[in-house]
């Protein structure tokens, strides 16, 4: 973590959409890149759910419907997958609930719902200002405060120690409560306190820490309770604990619990001679224990002065939201006016990042050309852009005069939007066919254009599935049926992606079109998911926490269109002659003597790039100037060294956040095309019929001479494959010059299902002219999660 001096404070300013009035006393929990607010108040209680989109910098209200609960503050609030649970709070002054309701966000349903009350012993009280945590299938409820007047304007406060577990079911529904027998000293009663788990990766089992609260007198005490064991104790701590809070925020991100803000003590008193008498104000500290060490680290001290307004105020009763590293602070009180009897709350939404981010996936190639490359990447949660850099075997050339910035590039001026863009073509190098190469598992991601009905755009797969990150697998493809040099496919190459989105709120299937070649369309539709065999418009979401199916249209150079309607569950994917070597994870360090010197294509905003050009830096030199804390060149004082035909680069891509760029990915290593050969087929659709399917596509948008035939090819069953199944055998399906082909029920059960990402049966096409057979397009069938043969 960077020290309190380097921290890299983000006041979000320029945001679209209706924005909730400020509160305190609300809560948030966070959906992939959402951020859902519920509660809270300031003059009356809140009782519409907000959403706020961290990626298009959009608010919404969705349309919720069912049993929608009444407003409340200081309730519990946890997120499963995408339903959300609310837990108590108070509904008006003085009266509080003990009521649970669920929330499924993705079809923003409210549901009451009614728990089984504990085998011995009584279910939870109303009660406010408890800690309601998540781990597993488990809820846990602490503290709190209760009302032991039964009149609502005669409040008499009752602080609680009580300890719940609450069962719930899978997907829908709880089981019930149950009070669990502990061990050790339990804590003393106190609200307003907050409640985090964490487990170590590899070892340990689950712990659950209580910092602070309020008892009377505010807290500094942290407690732990063994989940496995249900043993309390209190953690010997090292480090500068912080102050005695309450209605402060706890979240943790990898290893650390980060406290931010809250209600303490006044400089120069002393809260233990008198702890009920001082007086109390806001704070804008911010500490974090390391989980594992159980040491304190103080990241802005309470004496610490903001005269330039470059972090929150001081606030209490906020929220806080952590999205992948980033951390996001929304509203608050900040104090008390007595003459006016109400509180004032802050109406800012600020965001932190906590670490440098993660390396991206390898750079994977959507096309070559002669002179060019269309690359992508997987997109990294929350950074602000990517440094892309190549190096090659060719001696430095002069670089052409023009200085200017290429095409795609954004410049250095990061902005807090990062939409998402995929795009889908194809191409590849190889000369010879039995080649090692490596297949690039898709981005599974898509962004919708900025419309009013189309907010929430989602990366569905890599932000619910960090760890389905990018996988490469070397593909040494057999061909049969005479595939011989200058007779079939050099090699296959990417079409693109059809990718699966999740929008979570009732919307237009409908969005504008663009030619842009960073851009891709989506259509969503509220189709329900039936069975995995049906045809679908897109690609079937096969996850209970998706009730949407989607279609997707990318145009990248006015190829590879898939069509919005008739495609039967299709993906497509690249395979290039790609290398996997691990780089340093220093962007900035210093060449050395002998070594390939890295150069930059340049800063990208999104996870695609178009790079014909690139810039030299002057010899032995590197960073010259800063995008934050990260060290970027200056590119308006460099030269530009343009692409050669036949050429094999090495690629590298690092993220930049507000603490700087990242690790490098591995490398890879494309190669641009030789003149002469005809490009891959793109736009291909499947479709079913009586026969089997319909196989089709359009002629390469650079055919570089007359088309002679065109090939296509089908991943059989062999057993090579079962024996090795990253080393696909293909069978010639089809030969001629027509572009489209029937593939027979009874050769694709024949087909081997690829299991390398999502299910799919793989086909490849490939044109001929004068020179020779081209590079391919393979495109991936997908399946669905079963093992049948395909067309059940």
């Amino acid at each position: 973590m960077a020290a309190p001096s380097l921290l890299n404070w983000r006041r979000v300013s320029s945001f679209t959409g209706p924005v909730p009035r400020a509160r305190h006393g609300h809560r948030a929990v966070a959906i992939r890149e959402l951020m859902i607010i519920f509660g809270g108040g300031n003059e009356g209680i809140a009782d519409e759910l907000h959403v706020y989109n961290t990626v298009t910098n959009q608010w919404f209200l969705p349309a919720v419907r069912g049993d929608i609960p009444p407003g409340c503050a200081a309730h519990g609030f946890v997120c499963d997958g995408t339903r959300i649970l609310v837990f108590g709070g108070m509904v008006e002054y003085g009266r509080y609930s003990n009521e649970l309701y669920e929330l499924q966000a993705s079809r923003w349903l409210w549901k009451k719902v009614k728990p089984h009350p504990p085998s011995s012993g009584l279910p939870p009280c109303p009660r406010l200002g408890h800690s309601f945590s998540l781990y597993g299938n488990k809820c846990y409820l602490f503290g709190g405060l209760a009302n032991e007047s039964e009149d609502s304007n005669n409040n008499v406060p009752r602080y609680l120690n009580d300890f719940y577990e609450l069962e719930l079911q899978h997907g829908s529904g709880v089981v019930g409560w149950s009070i669990p027998v502990t061990k050790g000293i339990v804590p003393s009663p106190r609200e307003s306190h907050t409640a985090v788990i964490y487990c170590k990766k590899d070892s340990g089992s689950p712990k659950m820490y209580v910092f602070g609260g309020m008892c009377g007198a505010r807290l500094d005490d942290l407690w732990q309770l063994d989940l496995e064991t249900m043993s309390w104790s209190k953690p010997e701590t090292k480090g500068t604990v912080p102050l005695p809070r309450s209605l402060h925020t706890a979240s943790v991100i990898g290893n650390k619990m980060y406290i931010f803000g809250g209600w303490v003590p006044h400089k120069g008193e002393n809260i233990e001679t008198s702890p009920h008498d001082c007086e109390w104000r806001c704070t804008s500290s911010f500490s974090y224990l390391n989980l594992d060490t159980a040491e304190w680290t103080t990241l802005v001290s309470d004496s610490q002065e903001d005269k330039k307004n470059s972090r929150p105020r001081p606030r209490a009763g906020h929220c806080a939201v952590a999205i992948g590293t980033r951390l996001y602070f929304w509203s608050g009180r900040d104090g008390y006016k007595k003459a006016l009897n109400s509180q004032v709350c802050c109406k800012d939404l600020w965001y932190l990042d906590t670490e440098k981010p993660p390396a991206p996936s390898q750079v994977q190639l959507i096309k070559a050309t002669t002179n060019s490359f269309h690359v992508k990447w997987d997109e990294v949660p929350t950074v602000e852009g990517y440094l892309l850099q190549l190096n090659t075997d060719l001696p430095h050339q002069t670089a052409s005069s023009d200085s200017s910035l290429a095409p795609n590039l954004q410049g250095v001026r990061m902005d807090p939007h990062r939409p998402g863009s995929n795009s889908t073509v194809p191409n590849s190098i190889s000369d010879t066919t039995n080649s090692a190469k490596t297949e690039h598992t898709p981005m599974k991601g898509t962004s919708v254009k900025n419309r009013p009905d189309l907010k929430a755009s989602t990366d569905f797969n890599a932000a619910l599935h960090p760890s389905m990150a990018t996988n490469t697998s070397n593909h040494n493809s057999c061909v049969v049926d005479m595939l011989r040099k200058n007779e079939g496919p050099h090699t296959s190459a990417n079409i693109g992606v059809l990718s699966s989105c999740l929008d979570l709120r009732t919307v237009i299937p409908e969005t504008s079109v663009s030619s842009s070649v960073s851009s891709a369309q989506t259509m969503v539709t509220q189709q329900t998911i039936k069975t995995e065999s049906s045809s679908t418009n897109g690609a079937v979401v096969k996850d209970e926490t998706s009730l949407t199916t989607f279609s997707t249209k990318s145009e990248v150079d006015d190829t590879c269109a898939l069509p919005a309607t008739k495609i039967s569950r299709v993906e497509t994917q690249a395979t290039a002659m790609s290398f996997s070597k691990e780089t340093p994870s220093n962007p900035v360090a210093t060449v050395k003597a002998g070594e390939r010197q890295w150069c930059d294509v340049g800063i990208f905003k999104n996870n695609t790039a178009l790079v014909s050009q690139f810039y030299l830096l002057p010899k032995g030199k590197q960073s010259i100037s800063k995008i934050g804390n990260a060290d970027v060149p200056d590119y308006s004082l460099l030269k530009k060294q343009d692409l050669v035909p036949g050429t094999g680069y090495r690629f590298r891509v690092a993220a930049i956040n507000g603490c700087g760029i990242g690790p490098f990915s591995k490398i890879s290593e494309f190669k641009t095309c030789i003149p002469g050969f005809p490009g891959a087929p793109s736009a291909v659709r499947i479709s079913k019929n009586v026969e089997g399917i319909h196989l089709s596509w359009e002629p390469p948008t650079s055919p570089s001479g007359n088309i002679l035939e065109y090939s296509a090819y089908l991943a059989i069953r062999t057993a090579q494959i079962q024996d090795n199944p990253s080393q696909l055998v293909f069978m010639r399906i089809y030969c001629g010059l027509k572009t489209s082909c029937i593939v027979t029920a009874g050769q694709l059960a024949n087909a081997h299902i690829d299991y390398t990402s999502r299910p799919a049966i793989v086909f490849r096409i490939s044109a001929k002219n004068e020179k020779g057979y081209g590079p391919a397009t393979q495109v991936r069938w997908l399946q669905g999660n079963n093992k049948k043969a395909p067309l059940n």
